[in-house]
């Protein structure tokens, strides 16, 4: 089986190719080749056994999608996308990079399809930021998206246009609803989110986190281990059992902030909470106010894909996966 992962070198993407290093088989076929793509040089996963190639690309320079379809992989992650703060601030750039390249890709693989019959799976990563306020909590499966983002509409438009391709036969397209990823690791990032786990992975190693936004705030989170899950269940499952309803709000963790910093103080006591300074952002609690505070996400449980199951959990897996297990 040929993988390729567009958005290879962001923190999912690598820890995507380091999962399917370490299992070496994807739906029950040998993973004997990688294909990683993004805009810097990705790593290669360190003990793969298969051949890997990298490549440095815009997916919406012109021809770019070809290349990369070229190879016919047999299944494609598509995590290649700027983020909410940079693509609200950035309208022509966020619509250029996660709508223009999404349609460029989904394009080329028709294009393929017509020449010679091909047919991958797409896992496509959109965002719960497909929905905005007013919202009920927890949200149905069946809410209609109304995003207040430039960032979910291009979300919102990609996931149609997947849906279509799919109905078409062009491909075999599935669109994960990510919740809100905590706690990443390495640095922050753009997005507006990004208080959520630095509140959380600054302290735990001594170091002190702006929070700008009030203890009440609540909202949908899924730890990086979890969002690996939910990709490799994406790549496998039967898509006669997901209908023609392509796209799927992820499981996760409803919690406010209150909620995780209580989590923190569990884990790591009042030491680590201590370092948590705030500072009112009047910009970020305006955003915030139209997020998603949670899902019910059944259609997507009931199809296998499963979450964290607090946020005690979230935290020890990143103790876990990034600071050797202990504090």
């Amino acid at each position: 089986m040929h993988v390729l992962i567009i958005g290879a070198a962001g923190m999912v993407g690598r820890k995507l190719a380091e999962r399917l290093t370490k299992d070496g088989t994807l739906a029950g076929r040998a993973v004997e080749a990688m294909t990683l793509v993004d805009v810097v040089t990705p790593d290669a996963p360190v003990g793969f056994a298969g051949s890997v190639t990298l490549e440095t690309a815009d997916l919406s320079a012109p021809g770019a999608a070809e290349k990369l379809v070229a190879g016919r992989p047999d299944v494609i992650f598509h995590l290649a996308a700027i983020v909410s703060g940079e693509a609200e601030l950035d309208f022509e750039k966020g619509y250029r990079i996660n709508l223009d390249g999404t349609r460029y890709l989904f394009e080329a693989i028709r294009l393929a399809h017509i020449e010679d019959g091909y047919r991958p799976r797409v896992v496509f990563t959109s965002s719960i930021a497909v929905v905005g306020a007013p919202l009920p909590f927890p949200i149905p499966d069946e809410f209609h998206t109304t995003p207040l983002t430039s960032y979910g509409t291009q979300k919102a438009i990609c996931e149609l246009l997947l849906s279509d391709y799919s109905r078409k036969g062009f491909f075999d397209g599935i669109g994960i609803r990510l919740p809100t990823i905590c706690i990443r690791p390495g640095k922050p990032n753009k997005a507006a989110s990004g208080f959520f786990s630095s509140i959380l992975r600054e302290p735990l190693v001594g170091q002190e986190a702006v929070l700008p936004v009030s203890d009440d705030v609540r909202h949908w989170h899924a730890s990086p281990r979890s969002a690996v899950g939910f990709l490799i269940h994406a790549a496998t499952i039967d898509v006669e059992q997901v209908g023609p309803r392509r796209n799927l709000s992820m499981p996760g963790v409803s919690a406010t902030v209150g909620d995780q910093i209580e989590a923190l103080r569990r884990i790591a006591g009042d030491k680590a909470v201590k370092l948590i300074r705030r500072e009112p952002d009047e910009t970020i609690m305006r955003i915030c106010a139209g997020w998603a505070p949670g899902f019910d996400a059944k259609r997507a449980r009931d199809l296998g894909f499963t979450a964290d199951a607090s946020f005690d959990e979230i935290i020890r897996i990143h103790i876990e996966d990034e600071l050797g297990g202990s504090l």
